[in-house]
């Protein structure tokens, strides 16, 4: 019989578990308000799955759902190899009991990983977040140091000694700024070129009459500075300044063929 059919689909299981569309909600509800025996068929799964909630999950609440599944699926393996003639009610509250139970699970585990999935957009948003302190932190460090240099460049007791391109490279340029007080220059070379690998940009005070070099050291962190503005000390009664290109850790005199800029005092 046609009402037989339906009832031996499955389709009835699914519209308890609310796993039809809206067209077939519908049909089944029909189904249900033209033939009682379908009714009557839907109240004992609704019957079984109550049983089986009150009775059976409590019992295996041990059991872990890939056990339940694993079970499930076992079962659901036997039954294929037979066909039975009428399902009894027994088995079939097994059947439904396993059903809910993958359900129920499922939905854990859905909201499990969007629980996940909400916690790892919190984490990176924290990260975006002390990224962003530790920006800021630099960008205010950053502008403190840059406000104490303009406040220095800016002294009457500046000097100004701009230094020219050479031979070697005319479009270098430098510029020092020397405070005869506090005996330090504040060397800007934004106009060098970032130096070779192996070799630095070393730092000199000369004397112009005789020509007597004094080294002022080599500016090692050339190419990770921002600014390329160097505090270096003088305590040279200097007349010019220069600039050369020496092998790494710096050269005991100039080595005038690589020198970049020049300027006198």
């Amino acid at each position: 019989m046609a009402t037989n059919k339906h009832i031996e689909s499955g389709i009835l299981e699914l519209y308890i578990a609310g796993a039809l569309s809206d067209k077939e909600n519908e049909q089944v509800y029909s189904l249900m308000m033209e033939h009682p025996e379908i009714l009557e068929e839907v109240k004992e799964i609704e019957k079984s799955i109550s049983i089986l909630t009150s009775h059976v999950a409590p019992k295996d609440a041990k059991n872990s759902f890939k056990d339940v599944l694993i079970k499930m699926l076992q079962e659901k393996e036997d039954s294929a190899k037979t066909i039975p003639l009428r399902t009894s009610k027994n088995n079939w509250v097994t059947y439904t009991g396993w059903a809910a139970t993958l359900v129920v699970g499922s939905t854990l585990i859905l909201s499990l990983n969007k629980s996940a999935n909400l916690q790892g957009q919190i984490d990176t948003i924290n990260e975006a977040k002390e990224q962003y302190e530790i920006q800021l932190d630099k960008s205010n460090a950053d502008l403190a140091e840059n406000k104490k240099l303009l406040a220095v460049i800016r002294s009457k007791e500046i000097v100004t000694v701009p230094l020219q391109g050479q031979k070697v490279y005319p479009e270098a340029y430098a510029k020092v700024y020397w405070n005869k007080n506090s005996k330090n220059i504040y060397l800007d070379v934004q106009g060098l070129p970032n130096p070779p690998k192996g070799k630095v940009y070393q730092v000199w005070s000369l004397k112009l009459d005789p020509l007597a070099p004094t080294s002022l050291g080599t500016i090692d962190n050339f190419t990770a500075s921002d600014t390329k503005i160097f505090t270096i000390e003088n305590p040279n009664d200097s007349q010019a300044f220069g600039i050369t290109l020496e092998p790494a850790g710096g050269s005991a005199t100039p080595t005038l063929e690589q020198l970049y800029t020049l300027g006198a005092v």
